[in-house]
């Protein structure tokens, strides 16, 4: 389909992470704005939460309170609702509104139940995030509202687009306030769908037999599971990020994605040459005076150093196979140091204090625990840190040592003080075999930055690349298959890839990672954008044929 944008007068686009690092929505976001905005200009407005404060305020809003003609200042919104206008400082710099919805909850419940009225959406069973997320929707959907007043835009050109089930509220309130407005709603990954892989529940081997709406009853989702289907159902084009996510949505949701919708990537986040070999240097440099502080020896440069990173889902990201495969290395005697790195978020207490002790020069003792860089809240519990605990506790090759850095890599976490992006290059191999993964942002960020990474045939990134390019050597990605019944083996092929790149020859590696730079290419935003243009019609077309029934039920 062949879109045309030129009859939009105002886009916008709702998700809890704008302006808001949470996961890989994010990265979409903060990636296709650039594009976006190129075509639509100040037309394109994003809508986040305001959950920021003086003390903490985001580092990437710029408050520009001119922006909009003045909306910050002369919307009149009900209910406490307060809004900041500015610009997100990433690529494209587009404009964006975050919203204090606070106000909201003192009625959330009539709300509620006048969503219930009109949709059907279950709302009896919330628990956890849901209010908070329904009171940011509901919020969103009125600033939506009152821009498209304040500046004059044309109704029949409103597109709003809602990300996630925790913007499904706004979508459906919309609908409500502005039933002229041609909405689209993405799930990134269906709310039920992570939820049964969560609780460990096989879901690929019984995929077919799986019911939606009785899992949610099952597993205690049935508001979250209720809100999505039913702003699937209601938006006038329905979309996810890869056929895999299609394929749960036809299962779990009963509804097929009117448009696929991959994600691409902003190749302007990559680095030049020579930038990109000061922070492998610097990076390399930093990650060895770690191990070599946590392990009491000298990790020599040529060191092969790896890493796993992402949300902090032990199961569904394939944090378990990496470090059994991880641990698997440990019993034999690997002809090159491996260094194998944990980049999760987890709930951090502090740094290291007796890492911290050690990396100014006093090595008269081993920091303890000796496998992480900051101390947790919950080392007793988190999965990551009993694994690496047990690992620590049996016999094995000092020459492979595994570390969990479990916190944002922004710059400023006390230890490695490096963000993500600059210690990217600083790695030989990032590894992401997920069992769940609706996308997989963080593999297709390693081969933009010519990385090669492993991926899994469960992720639709792992699958993009299977259909274009092969794994392995041509593509610069290994493609692991995953099932619920092959874990065992597995752990054994991933063992044998980390082996295979630990002991590649150099000439090798160059050409690896020049695969890897090709590969990401493909992936730029400038080809993927295109879909989402597909879907802004597809919804636009859709408003037209309900405003034509709509005029037709009213003149019998």
């Amino acid at each position: 389909m062949q879109a045309n944008n030129s009859g939009i007068s105002m886009l916008f686009e709702t998700s809890w992470e704008v302006c808001n690092k949470v996961g890989g929505i994010y990265t979409v976001l903060s990636t296709k704005a650039k594009e976006l905005h190129k075509e639509f200009g100040d037309r394109l407005v994003f809508i986040g939460p305001d959950i920021w404060t003086d003390e903490n305020p985001s580092p990437v809003f710029i408050e520009r309170k001119t922006l909009l003609k003045n909306a910050s200042s002369k919307l009149n919104l009900p209910l406490g609702i307060k809004i900041r206008v500015g610009r997100w400082n990433i690529p494209g710099s587009p404009a964006v509104v975050l919203v204090k919805f606070h106000g909201v909850f003192a009625v959330l419940n009539d709300f509620y139940g006048d969503i219930w009225k009109c949709f059907g959406v279950d709302s009896l069973h919330a628990y956890g995030d849901y209010d908070e997320s329904c009171a940011f929707g509901i919020a969103s959907a009125i600033v939506i509202d009152a821009i498209c007043t304040h500046m004059k835009a044309d109704p029949s050109g409103v597109v709003a687009h809602f990300d996630e089930w925790t913007t499904g509220m706004g979508l459906l309130q919309l609908k409500r306030m502005r039933p002229d407005a041609a909405t689209v709603f993405t799930t990134h990954a269906t709310s039920i769908g992570r939820s049964i892989c969560g609780n460990g529940k096989p879901l690929y081997d019984y995929f077919t037999g799986y019911d939606g709406d009785q899992m949610a009853r099952e597993l205690n989702m049935e508001s979250k599971h209720s809100l999505e289907k039913r702003a699937a159902a209601e938006a006038d084009c329905f979309t996810t990020v890869s056929d895999v996510t299609a394929r749960e949505c036809r299962q779990l949701l009963g509804i097929s994605p009117a448009v696929v919708t991959p994600n691409g990537f902003e190749p302007n986040f990559v680095p030049g040459d020579k930038a990109c070999k000061i922070q492998r240097e610097k990076g390399r440099t930093r990650l060895l005076e770690i191990a070599s502080a946590l392990s009491g020896r000298r990790w020599n440069d040529d060191s092969f150093i790896m890493a796993t990173s992402g949300r902090n889902e032990y199961r569904n990201k394939g944090i378990d196979l990496y470090l059994d495969a991880v641990d698997r290395l440990r019993h034999e005697n690997p002809a090159r140091d491996i260094l194998a790195l944990v980049l999760v978020p987890a709930w951090v207490s502090e740094p290291s204090g007796d890492l911290m002790f050690a990396l100014n020069g006093n090595l008269e003792s081993l920091p303890q625990p000796g496998w992480t860089t900051h101390r947790l809240n919950n080392e007793d519990t988190d999965p990551v840190s009993c694994r690496l605990r047990r690992m620590e506790a049996e016999e094995g090759s000092g020459k492979v040592k595994a570390i969990f850095i479990p916190c944002y890599l922004d710059g400023h976490d006390g230890i490695v003080n490096i963000s993500y992006y600059d210690l990217l290059p600083a790695l030989d191999l990032t590894v992401f075999p997920s069992y769940y993964e609706p996308w997989g942002y963080t593999p297709l960020e390693s081969i933009a930055f010519g990385v090669p990474t492993v991926s899994s045939d469960k992720a639709g990134f792992g699958q993009w690349v299977l259909s274009n390019f092969g794994s392995g050597s041509s593509s610069g990605v290994d493609v692991i298959a995953r099932t619920d019944s092959n874990y065992h083996e597995d752990v054994d092929l991933l063992a044998g890839i980390m082996r295979r790149h630990a002991e590649m020859k150099p000439e090798e590696t160059v050409a690896l990672r020049n695969a890897a730079l090709q590969t990401s290419k493909s992936a730029d935003w400038k080809f993927f954008i295109e879909k989402y243009y597909e879907a802004y019609t597809i919804a636009l077309s859709a408003r037209d044929k309900r405003e034509s029934l709509d005029k037709h039920e009213n003149n019998k």
